[in-house]
């Protein structure tokens, strides 16, 4: 999955670091009564999600730096959000080891438990791919705001009367909205991420703090946990909307 956007906490996977797949996935726990004569009569108890393991290589002269900040996060036991695609999780750190083989290489294996799967609340049954893919919009709107960007024409571009029914002039302008959208979400990933990347650090592995270094390391962090969010959102809603129109 290396076209894959993934971010765990303020890390934003790259290179050698994304894992070649990601489990998903888990078991619905069930109690079974075993009635004389054969007959069964089972409790569907809700999901029981499994672990999501992955694991990949820190690599370049920042790998020890970012083994580091990882292992930080296993430490402090916080909920964290992890997202792809449109997998989005609040997860716990389990378990995170790295081999350490030079500061420019280091292979690392990863556990984590899931907290909430925060994808799944916005998914109704009863409510068509159309309407899910507004919805979607309507989430991604929320999110690209929190980090200072405006999609309100996409949103208004999903609510136009016939927007689902393919080869109508309101299908082909929500599709390309939804592209444009896109775009400009990825645009603002970019500048966050070389924003994050910018800090500079001593030779002992601190920060180098200047006026506003530690707000801007917070502010880059936040925006590209919402746009990665709104990125995933805007990719199911344009899935949604092709499906609805088929």
């Amino acid at each position: 999955m290396p076209n894959v956007a993934l971010l765990l906490g303020p890390i934003s996977f790259r290179d050698f670091e994304v894992p070649a797949t990601i489990n998903i996935g888990g078991v619905q726990r069930l109690v079974i009564h075993r009635l004389p004569g054969g007959t069964r009569v089972i409790d569907a108890l809700g999901r029981d999600d499994a672990d999501i393991l992955f694991s990949g290589t820190f690599s370049g002269p920042d790998a020890t730096l970012r083994a580091r900040v990882i292992d930080e996060m296993r430490v402090s036991g916080f909920p964290v959000p992890l997202t792809w695609d449109v997998f989005f999780y609040s997860v716990i750190i389990k378990k995170f080891e790295a081999d350490y083989r030079s500061g420019w290489w280091i292979p690392y294996r990863m556990t984590c438990t899931v907290v909430c799967d925060e994808a799944s609340s916005v998914v109704a049954s009863v409510i068509s791919l159309a309407d899910d893919a507004l919805s979607d919009v309507t989430t991604a709107f929320s999110f690209a705001a929190a980090a200072g960007i405006d999609l309100s024409d996409t949103q208004s571009a999903l609510g136009a009367p016939d927007a689902a029914l393919k080869g109508t002039a309101s299908y082909t302008s929500a599709l390309n909205t939804l592209a444009s959208a896109s775009a400009l979400v990825a645009s603002g990933i970019s500048q966050a991420e070389w924003a994050l990347g910018s800090v500079s650090w001593t030779t002992d592995g601190q920060i180098s703090f200047t006026a506003g270094t530690f707000g801007s390391m917070v502010s880059a962090a936040q925006q590209i946990s919402s746009l990665t969010l709104a990125e995933a959102y805007i990719g199911r809603a344009t899935i949604n909307l092709v499906n609805a129109s088929t």
